[in-house]
């Protein structure tokens, strides 16, 4: 039986005793190897429980549907993104670095994942789907993404014009979605493509966001803080 001295979490700092989130994990990666093995719609909540051992009304209690299973696979994936570009955080004081290690850290955590990545993509991929990247429900995950990226541009040598400084995060993880894309459709050994598009990416933004500075450009700056927010509604 599910620990109920907590309620059930919507990501893994939900507040869970040590034994309750174990079984919370032993779930979730259950989930993620039908994923893999039976594709996102060939996997049923009931088979989830078989795999990790528990029962199908424990499995739901710690995940209300499959949908919340990938919601957790997002929340995860957003704390080991955090831990591993921790270190570049804490040493890199330049923009383009710490950029870098902020996209490249994402392709490097997720790489375990990306055999059963194009699995769930066509779901993900339907703009009403909770699971798009874009909902209500992936709104957790989507701004400890944001969040990073914030960390990144405010611990870096980098001016940005005021305004706009408050929106690059969130550009900034824009950027990582269309990484996010090309990931899921290369097929290179170990991503290298996506490495490599990385690495060729970040000089130019660098340059695009210094170049904000420049009186000529201040008036450019204004415009994309305006179609972002014309964008968001």
């Amino acid at each position: 039986m599910p620990d109920r001295s907590a309620s059930p979490p919507d990501s893994p700092t939900g507040g869970l005793t040590p034994k309750a989130e174990q079984t919370r994990t032993q779930i979730l990666r259950a989930a993620l190897d039908l994923f893999r093995e039976s594709g996102y719609d060939g996997t049923t909540m009931r088979a989830v429980a078989k795999a990790a051992d528990v029962s199908l009304g424990n499995a739901y209690y710690y995940f209300a549907s499959k949908e919340h299973l990938v919601q957790g696979f997002y929340d995860q994936i957003q704390v080991d993104h955090a831990a591993a570009a921790e270190s570049a955080l804490a040493a890199e004081t330049g923009f383009s670095g710490r950029l870098l290690a902020v996209l490249d850290s994402w392709v490097d955590v997720a790489a375990p994942y990306h055999e059963f990545a194009g699995a769930f993509f066509k779901n993900a991929a339907e703009p009403r789907s909770p699971l798009s990247p874009f909902s209500g429900e992936s709104a957790a995950a989507r701004e400890a993404s944001i969040a990073l990226h914030r960390r990144a541009v405010e611990g870096s040598d980098v001016k940005v014009a005021a305004a706009l400084r408050a929106q690059l995060p969130e550009l900034l993880w824009l950027l990582q979605m269309g990484v996010v894309l090309f990931w899921v459709h290369d097929d290179s050994p170990e991503q290298r493509r996506t490495h490599d598009l990385v690495r060729q990416i970040v000089p130019l933004v660098d340059r695009l966001i210094r170049l904000t500075r420049l009186p000529g450009a201040r008036g450019l700056a204004e415009d994309v803080v305006a179609l972002v927010a014309k964008v968001r509604g």
